[in-house]
């Protein structure tokens, strides 16, 4: 008789509060540089690698490759929907209740300043296969550069550290959202360009073709959003 696998053990680390929001900074502020290239239309989709997947709805989907996990990006011109309205319900747990209605979980755990947060998801038993039984957590940050800009970036923290933040628990799969996030610029008339970008590992054995087919989805949540944005009145802004 054989002796039996011990199940893997997830290492985790202890990690000070100033420690925390150092590596969060630094890794968001990776992630908005690489948002706002995405989003720079005088940059060539070729030279950029970018390849248009499909116009739906006037809002215009395109793929880079990177790594196994393809990149997905949606552009739209939001008519008479300015920036700050937008960038009300362009955040991680708003986007996440669009990806999936069956979210059981979306709690803000730490803030580490103003504008930078710890976030965790949770998708329950009933959730679509590519997020049943799945937990992400994130950091969320959101800037306002210099031109007017409006930028939120989310990603994933690396395993280690989540676990030391929050111990997974036995039945969930924790996924990692790569990148993801939005940028928001002011047109006129009350009028703005939003560019979300996206690239998902759920983790777990799902096949690689069956999750880059599902991000084409995710992105097309901008229609979503911006239902919610029009319902929204803004005063001030972020």
């Amino acid at each position: 008789m054989q002796p039996s696998t011990p199940a893997p053990v997830t290492q985790s680390w202890s990690i000070s509060d100033e420690s925390l929001g150092r590596y969060v900074y630094f890794a968001s502020e990776s992630c908005i540089q690489e948002l706002l290239s995405a989003s720079d239309a005088s940059r060539s989709d070729t030279a950029d690698k970018w390849k248009i997947l499909a116009l739906e709805n006037g809002i215009e989907i395109s793929k880079r490759r990177s790594g196994s996990f393809h990149i997905f990006r949606s552009r739209w011109l939001l008519r008479s929907v300015s920036p700050q309205q937008f960038i009300t319900v362009a955040n991680a747990i708003d986007a996440a209740k669009q990806w999936d209605p069956d979210l059981v979980e979306a709690k803000y755990k730490k803030d580490i300043c103003h504008n930078l947060s710890i976030i965790r998801l949770r998708f329950g038993d009933t959730s679509k296969p590519v997020f049943k039984n799945r937990e992400f957590t994130v950091y969320e940050r959101r800037e306002t550069m210099d031109d007017g800009t409006l930028v939120v970036a989310v990603a994933s923290l690396p395993k280690e550290i989540a676990a030391g933040l929050q111990l997974k628990q036995q039945n969930l799969i924790r996924g990692f959202l790569l990148q993801s996030g939005w940028v928001v610029e002011k047109l006129e008339d009350d009028s703005c360009m939003v560019t979300y970008i996206v690239q998902l590992d759920p983790a777990g054995w799902l096949p690689k073709f069956f999750v880059n087919r599902l991000n084409t989805r995710l992105v097309m949540i901008i229609d979503d959003l911006k239902k919610l944005a029009q319902a929204c009145r803004v005063d001030g802004p972020i």
